[in-house]
Formats: C-alpha cells, sequence, structure tokens
C-alpha cells in the first residue's frame, strides 16, 4: 500500500457508493479505526484488512475495550432486552456459535462479581470475560453480512468513540435474559424455528 492511500481516508460518494470495503457489514471507516486502535501497531492492522479484508482478525482487550462472550442463543435474549428495554449495546459480534459483546474496559474483571451477588447469577451460562492481557477473535470489517455465516458483525461499530456498556449494564441484560429463559415455555410447532439471527438493531437508539 503506498503512503498515499489510506483505508479510512475520505473519498467522493460516488466512488464509496461503489466500493466502500469497510461498509459491507456496516462498519464504517471510522469503526474500522476504533477497531485498530486496539492494537499496537494500528496502521498495521487497517493494511493488513486492505489486503485480506474478509480475514477475521485478532485483537487485544483491556485498553479500548473489553468483551464478554455468551452462548450465542444466550447472547441473543441479552441484546433483546438492551435493544427493547435498556440503553442499546455497543459493537456486538458473532463468531464460531458465541457472541462477543463488546464492553467498556474494566466489566471483564467486575462482572463474574457481580453475578455471583446476584440471585438470578446462576440461571446465567459460564461467561468468558476477556479483559486486560487477553485477545480475541472477531469478524475484520468487511466480513459478509450473511446471518449464517460463522464470523460476522451483529451490530457493527460505527464511530471513532463507540458507546460501550459497563458491568452494571451487563449484569441487567443477563439477568433480565435468565428470567426470559426460565418463564418460557416450550411449543410445539409445524413451522421451522425462528431465525434467531434475523433481528435488526436501529444503531441510531445506541446512547
Amino acid at each position: 500500500m503506498s503512503a498515499t492511500h489510506s483505508p479510512i481516508a475520505a473519498v467522493p460518494a460516488t466512488q464509496a457508493a461503489a466500493h466502500d470495503r469497510f461498509d459491507v457489514s456496516g462498519v464504517t471507516p471510522e469503526g474500522a479505526a476504533w477497531l485498530a486502535s486496539a492494537g499496537t501497531y494500528p496502521r498495521s492492522a487497517l493494511a493488513h484488512w486492505e489486503s485480506r479484508p474478509t480475514a477475521p482478525v485478532v485483537l487485544p482487550c483491556g485498553s479500548v475495550f473489553d468483551v464478554v462472550n455468551v452462548p450465542a442463543i444466550f447472547g441473543r435474549r441479552m441484546l433483546d432486552r438492551l435493544w427493547d428495554e435498556g440503553p442499546g449495546s455497543g459493537p456486538v459480534a458473532a463468531h464460531r456459535g458465541r457472541m462477543l459483546l463488546f464492553t467498556a474496559p474494566g466489566t471483564a474483571q467486575r462482572l463474574p462479581s457481580l453475578l455471583r451477588w446476584e440471585e438470578w447469577g446462576p440461571a446465567v451460562p459460564p461467561l468468558l470475560c476477556h479483559g486486560s492481557g487477553d485477545a480475541v477473535t472477531v469478524p475484520a470489517p468487511s466480513a459478509p453480512a450473511e446471518p449464517r455465516h460463522p464470523s460476522r458483525w451483529v451490530v457493527a461499530p460505527d464511530t471513532r468513540h463507540p458507546w460501550l456498556p459497563g458491568a452494571e449494564v451487563l449484569l441487567w441484560a443477563c439477568v433480565r435474559a435468565a428470567r426470559a429463559a426460565a418463564h418460557s415455555t416450550v411449543q410445539v410447532s409445524i413451522f421451522p424455528a425462528a431465525d434467531l439471527s434475523a433481528n435488526v438493531y436501529d444503531v441510531s437508539r445506541r446512547h
């Protein structure tokens, strides 16, 4: 890549409409820059995505964001609670049957202890909380957006400074998702199950 070309540089609207490799799944250039800022060498990360635009990448946690890693079904319940009843969510990715919720730094350390004090804590499936010293594999900015793809963005980063929920908000979502699971009843139907990845979240509501 030449020094005069950057994957996050501004381009004419007509050119961007024809081909914007960082907007295939809703990730904007600003969102890509935010993701890259988590690494030691952000420019190298952006160059990697320029050459391999659909390859998942490994990013460190703890400084720019933490990640709460939950089973896909429970993660979908958490997202429904966050968007239907709460403040919305930060960026969220799906990766190999898990849901990765990007959260404020420090969440990975505090959330497990908060759950231990909560009455509904035992009903929450084991969470993988990634914080300082950890790293996670996330979809590339232009990862395929197909609902069944094993690595994709569910709520794509779209700003250089996205809002990220903290431990208290994640605790709230975990408890309500656990209650929803406990109160749900098994129903027999001749129709196929609903596509759990078909939900659309209005990111303009994110605080």
